[in-house]
């Protein structure tokens, strides 16, 4: 696969952009207000598949608000640890707020994140034809909600304000994946973006424009409602932002 790269808009793909260096899976366990959850994950060894559903081995006990078609997959950048411990001075571990996979950066390209990803964008988990078997290919179409249980988990170690505002006012909650193919996933596979039919729409711009206190041209918005893949509920957000005239 190519590794040469450019610009956004002029991307040679596919292009290897990062590499796995963890999967982390959680079983549904006695949470925070009588409730269950599987919010806490933890590194797996062996290769792990995944089908339409997500991670075979991933439980999530709020199956109104987590997991689904929709929301099969979650993936969160290291830096929103730094982030998290550095405004707060807290020492929260890789894991704990859900995340199935991480990666690193490769070839001095920028970390995934929210203002490098986007909506639509196709991610493969390794080389095809590995063992005889394809790899795994995760779409984008939503970021992540953070929910009052982020406060919760990390609440459990320390004394803290509204963590999960905070995360939400800074647009970096991660996102997740629908699954295009099925396969299966383990560490240390490269990571190909392998399609991006929606250079404009990346994830910190979605969180701006759906935050926005002000009414926005139709212009701005209407290229985000043609997007087919993102998630409803996150076109009927953008669409109430419209100015009338």
């Amino acid at each position: 696969m190519s590794t040469t790269h450019s610009s956004n808009s002029e991307l040679n793909l596919p292009l290897h952009v990062a590499n796995l260096v963890c999967v982390r899976t959680g079983k549904a366990m006695p949470f925070t207000r009588e409730e269950m959850s599987a919010i806490d994950k933890a590194p797996i060894k062996a290769p792990v598949a995944v089908n339409f559903m997500g991670l075979t081995t991933d439980e999530q006990a709020d199956r109104k608000h987590h997991g689904g078609p929709l929301k099969a997959v979650h993936q969160l950048p290291t830096a929103t640890y730094e982030k998290i411990n550095t405004e707060f001075d807290l020492k929260v571990r890789i894991g704990t707020l859900g995340e199935n996979l991480t990666t690193e950066a490769v070839d001095g390209l920028p970390e995934m994140d929210e203002s490098n990803v986007c909506i639509g964008d196709v991610y493969q988990y390794g080389e095809d034809n590995i063992n005889g078997e394809d790899s795994v290919q995760l779409r984008i179409v939503q970021p992540r909600h953070p929910c009052y249980k982020i406060n919760d988990q990390i609440g459990q170690f320390t004394k803290v304000p509204n963590i999960a505002a905070w995360v939400s006012k800074q647009g970096i909650s991660g996102w997740y994946f629908q699954v295009v193919r099925d396969g299966m996933i383990n560490a240390d596979l490269p990571v190909y973006l392998v399609k991006r039919p929606y250079p404009f729409a990346t994830l910190e711009k979605l969180w701006q424009l759906s935050n926005s206190k002000e009414k926005l041209d139709a212009e701005v918005i209407e290229p985000w409602l043609a997007i087919e893949c993102l998630e409803e509920s996150w076109k009927k957000v953008l669409a109430k932002k419209i100015k009338r005239t």
